[in-house]
């Protein structure tokens, strides 16, 4: 009987990063569950990747992730690996910015975090092995003005994974967290910035395969803060 394939849980599965690294995991192996609020799109891109299954969820709505979380083990098995893709993010001065809105990516990008890490974390560590791979950016590290209703929860998110790496890694758990410095190439950043070259944009299958390179690194070398950024972007 053929062993079943490790299971990957993948959040924030949209067109961009998200289907990138869902089609990389699957071609690196993977059964990779994919996340997100939009059905008609993770359906479409269910049929494309092989040995993947869409779960229509709200990452901010816990009882939602438990019932996802249910459904996807009785269907595919527990994950060994959980990626956090899914992102909250609004520009403002902070003056003028709804508190709500904070409120909201707070949910998303920290207490999801939180949610998946409390529920998937106790399987990997009886297991001695797993991954739990943050994607962030910049606005992790520093606030700049009109970020107000976004860098606080991104800064959080990233201590939050540094709080759990600290846990979990003599346990045999890698917890890593990449900042993203750039611009992703989609449809809408190149309508954006118009006039752009390609140098200008990180493509979502180089993100992939990064997240790809540090889920393979042997134990005695692993990472936790990952920066990648185009070879010509200013920082």
């Amino acid at each position: 009987m053929n062993k079943p394939l490790p299971v990957a849980l993948v959040t924030g599965v949209g067109p961009g990063t998200g289907a990138a690294i869902a089609r990389r995991l699957a071609s690196g192996g993977y059964a990779v569950a994919m996340l997100a609020r939009n059905g008609e799109r993770l359906a479409a891109l269910a049929d494309e990747i092989p040995h993947s299954r869409a779960y229509v969820c709200d990452v901010t709505d816990t009882p939602q992730i438990d019932a996802t979380l249910a459904r996807l083990r009785a269907e595919m098995g527990e994950p060994e690996v959980l990626i956090h893709n899914a992102v909250g993010g609004a520009f403002g001065n902070f003056l003028e910015i709804e508190a709500a809105v904070l409120e909201r990516n707070f949910q998303v990008n920290a207490m999801a975090l939180l949610h998946l890490a409390q529920r998937l974390a106790p399987a990997m560590i009886a297991a001695g092995q797993g991954a739990i791979i943050t994607t962030g950016n910049t606005s992790a590290l520093r606030g700049k003005a009109q970020f107000a209703g976004f860098a606080p929860s991104k800064a959080a998110q990233r201590i939050l994974a540094e709080a759990i790496a600290r846990e979990l890694g003599p346990k045999g758990v890698h917890v890593a967290y990449v900042v993203i410095d750039a611009v992703i190439d989609l449809a809408w950043t190149r309508e954006r910035f118009a006039g752009r070259d390609d140098a200008f944009f990180i493509k979502p299958a180089a993100i992939a395969e990064e997240i790809w390179h540090v889920l393979q690194q042997d134990r005695s070398a692993w990472s936790f803060n990952v920066e990648l950024r185009p070879f010509g972007e200013s920082w």
